[in-house]
């Protein structure tokens, strides 16, 4: 596909991708490609995919935010591996379930442009040691995209016959809107045979996580309070991605922690739902979950910030996804009885200093074994 001088902001393949189209939503055909995977376990690499003369292919570089995460590998001395006709550059496989669902899936809007022509799906492992392992979730998302195609993991240098390069149509960053052409390709394709099914007032849970990933402080009484509500709590680990969706095509009211099952409802939310997302951590990764659901399902999410407290890792004092907050429950009832999620407040108390220890307790925490707390500072756009 051409591209035209007249802007470069977004037909140049060095800026990052934008949701307004360009380079984003062009798509390349490289012959005698070389892919070259990472060597190193770091979040910016050397890797991605060269022209047959060696030189360096920048719309096949992974973007998150304002720099490119894959960068130019060295061309490789010798290349022992190929693969035989067209296949479609699928980019980085995220072992990551949130990564995996927001950056590996940025190039699939070509699918229906070239299913028919090509062999296969070919990535790069994010982690050398993980190898070419293809998770059950990973090729049940690529089949709820209407896809079958074999998946290729490219671990060692790899010439390719014919290289499909789609731009990045979704990611983390402004791309995290995604392109006209992405979310067209979501909502055309991805899990349209998967009916409703589930309640109508879902809790979508963290707690059987664990604190030390990301969880919530208190999350168990806010279950137990949101279930007096009629409320089903959900815990999405525990089911198939196609149950996951029913859940999420079904439900009227949807309240839940930030993080990545909420990526999942946006491929299939609609406008017509309502949605309150209370934040577990001061990072601002939960502004770009907030845009994607907004995007997609053309209706903003609800911010809660009832957080009481941030408690974060003493050997690195930030906000990070090893963070994990502690509920206000007062702040949370009141936000969602003002906004019509719950019909009462009564028994919406702050956890008491003992009701907090004992649960540190519990939870292998005592004395806050690794974790300072620390006072979250509310962001600019929450609903509390």
């Amino acid at each position: 596909m051409s591209q035209t001088s007249s802007q470069p902001e977004i037909t140049d393949p060095a800026l990052q991708p934008l949701p307004s189209g360009g380079w984003s939503e062009d798509m390349h055909i490289l012959a005698d490609a070389c892919v070259v995977p990472p060597k190193i376990s770091a979040l910016v690499q050397p890797a991605g995919v060269l022209y047959s003369d060696g030189s360096y292919c920048p719309e096949a570089a992974l973007w998150r935010k304002y720099r490119p995460i894959t960068i130019a590998p060295e061309r490789p001395r010798k290349v022992r591996k190929s693969l035989q006709g067209r296949w479609l550059w699928g980019g980085v496989l995220w072992a990551h379930f949130g990564h995996f669902l927001v950056e590996s899936s940025s190039r699939l809007w070509a699918l229906s442009r070239v299913e028919e022509d090509i062999r296969g799906i070919l990535f790069i492992p994010k982690r050398p040691k993980v190898g070419d392992v293809v998770r059950g979730y990973q090729r049940e998302y690529l089949s709820l995209f209407g896809s079958n195609l074999p998946i290729h993991v490219a671990t060692r240098p790899t010439y390719v016959e014919e290289l499909v390069v789609p731009g990045q149509g979704f990611g983390l960053g402004k791309i995290t809107r995604g392109t006209g052409k992405f979310r067209q390709a979501v909502h055309s394709r991805f899990a349209c045979d998967v009916a409703a099914e589930g309640a109508e007032k879902l809790y979508i849970s963290r707690s059987k996580l664990g604190l030390g990933k990301g969880g919530l402080l208190g999350e168990e009484r806010l279950e137990t309070l949101l279930e007096a509500e009629g409320y089903e709590i959900f815990h999405p680990q525990e089911h198939s991605l196609a149950v996951q969706v029913a859940r999420y095509k079904a439900a009227r009211k949807v309240i839940a922690a930030d993080g990545s099952a909420l990526h999942l409802f946006a491929m299939v939310g609609r406008a017509d739902q309502e949605v309150a997302m209370i934040l577990r951590r001061s990072s601002g990764a939960n502004n770009l979950l907030a845009q994607h659901v907004e995007s997609f399902c053309n209706r903003a999410p609800v911010v809660i910030g009832g957080l009481r407290a941030e408690w974060v890792p003493q050997a690195k004092q930030k906000s990070s996804r090893l963070s994990f907050g502690e509920l206000d429950h007062q702040v949370i009832g009141e936000t969602l009885a003002r906004l019509g999620f719950i019909s009462k407040t009564t028994g919406w108390t702050i956890l008491t200093e003992a009701e907090r220890n004992q649960i540190l307790q519990d939870k292998g925490l005592g004395g806050q074994a690794g974790f300072v707390e620390a006072k979250p500072q509310k962001k600019r756009g929450e609903a509390a």
